[in-house]
């Protein structure tokens, strides 16, 4: 028996949610569950009409991305957990070999690369992500930055009940903050360097459009993840 696994889609005002959850409903692998969470939105939810029938749809209110991901992710029946943002898509074989990488490994988190695209789905980087050759380099570069694209990311469910859900009290810097704390936990993120996502850069993004506040709030999670992740590296070195 294959693993269900849940793909969580926090959904708030977004053009581009229709491409996003067909591209999780297209997966290749089976059996998988989609779950979209609104997170208060007053646009463009009629691009869900014509995808009801296949997904679970959760309204709230508005509370930002992490209270959406953790909403969902209490509903979520899966083993294995992954989440979409509503402006990006997963490719055909995304949930397929990740699960299969992580059953390899016996992995509890594991990120994959990704690719660039614009508003157009057209790709404009291809391997966007950073490949590091031994963890000991992964971890270091937590000192300075985050190198895991979220929406890259698949979990085990039952690591939320060993180190907790997203902190909702940052809007903006939550999946830093879940990555240091499973690394603090000795849960190491493995890595699939095969680019399973595209990662859409357009101007209506959460990156551009709250820039100033985003540099503030990761300059304070920035600090703490260099007080968790620092001692760490220094044992691996």
């Amino acid at each position: 028996m294959r693993p269900l696994v849940t793909i969580v889609m926090p959904f708030y005002n977004d053009p581009y949610v229709g491409q996003a959850v067909q591209s999780a409903l297209s997966q290749s692998y089976s059996p998988i569950e989609v779950i979209v969470v609104d997170d208060g939105s007053w646009q463009y939810v009629d691009r869900l009409a014509p995808f009801m029938p296949y997904i679970h749809y959760l309204g709230k209110a508005n509370g930002g991305t992490a209270s959406a991901l953790n909403h969902g992710i209490r509903s979520a029946s899966g083993e294995y957990i992954a989440w979409l943002s509503s402006d990006d898509i997963f490719y055909p074989d995304k949930i397929n070999n990740q699960v299969l990488f992580m059953q390899e490994r016996n992995a509890w988190i594991s990120h994959t690369n990704f690719n660039y695209i614009d508003q157009y789905s057209q790709v404009t980087h291809y391997r966007a992500g950073v490949s590091f050759e031994r963890m000991v380099e992964f971890y270091r570069c937590f000192l300075n930055a985050n190198p895991v694209n979220g929406c890259t990311v698949m979990m085990r469910k039952q690591l939320f009940a060993h180190i907790g859900l997203f902190d909702e009290s940052l809007p903006y810097t939550h999946d830093l903050e879940f990555w240091a704390r499973a690394i603090q936990a000795g849960f190491p993120m493995h890595y699939l360097n095969e680019p399973l996502v595209a990662y859409r850069r357009h101007e209506g993004m959460g990156t551009i459009r709250h820039r100033e506040a985003i540099l503030h709030e990761y300059a304070r999670t920035q600090a703490s993840v260099r007080t968790a992740i620092a001692p760490i590296v220094a044992a691996m070195e």
